[in-house]
């Protein structure tokens, strides 16, 4: 609860170690690209939003909320992260919520708009080779079809036997069902 409340900016950030040497080096090569004081003050503040373990694909920078920002593609999630004088503003959208990427390029830079079921979120100014690497890769990320867990296999043969025990389907009704279930692995 209180890493969310800290995620929103309710609480104030806790020093976070870095979760892999990698991650802090892109970061770092990410911070020294950019000529804006305020955003290497947010990319250097990332590792405070970020899960144990949670690593940094990509990143790009522009202006988000109030104030220069950060978008973080992590290998959970894509995190806003907005640092203004007064304002910090963090958001993020876990990919299964997030229903379409739209980025729209001029001649230096761009605005990336996510849509997500809490609505549109846009960053502007993302320098173009930055957003459009972002926009592709987190596209691809939305079409690859989901990662099927154990727990979910698990819990749909679980299903199947109940629906069979209750009498709810046939013998060949249920074997249809299991074969497909499997095929899905």
């Amino acid at each position: 609860m209180a890493d969310r409340e800290r995620r929103r900016g309710l609480l104030a950030p806790v020093p976070r170690a870095w979760p892999h040497a990698a991650v802090r080096t892109r970061v770092n090569a990410a911070a020294l690209r950019v000529a804006n004081l305020g955003v290497r003050h947010a990319v250097r503040r990332l590792p405070e939003v970020l899960d144990d373990g949670e690593t940094v694909e990509m990143l790009a920078t522009g202006t988000y909320g109030r104030g220069t920002g950060v978008v973080a593609l992590t290998d959970r999630r894509l995190v806003l992260y907005g640092h203004g004088v007064l304002t910090r503003t963090v958001e993020d959208v876990p990919y299964d919520r997030i229903s379409s990427v739209q980025w729209t390029g001029g001649l230096l830079t761009g605005t990336l708009a996510v849509v997500s079921a809490g609505g549109r979120t846009e960053i502007r100014q993302v320098p173009r080779d930055q957003g459009a690497a972002l926009a592709d890769l987190l596209g691809r990320r939305l079409a690859a079809p989901p990662p099927v867990s154990a727990r979910h296999i698990t819990a749909r043969l679980g299903t199947l036997d109940e629906l069979r025990a209750s009498g709810a389907i046939t013998e060949q009704e249920y074997r249809d069902r299991r074969a497909e279930i499997l095929r899905s692995l």
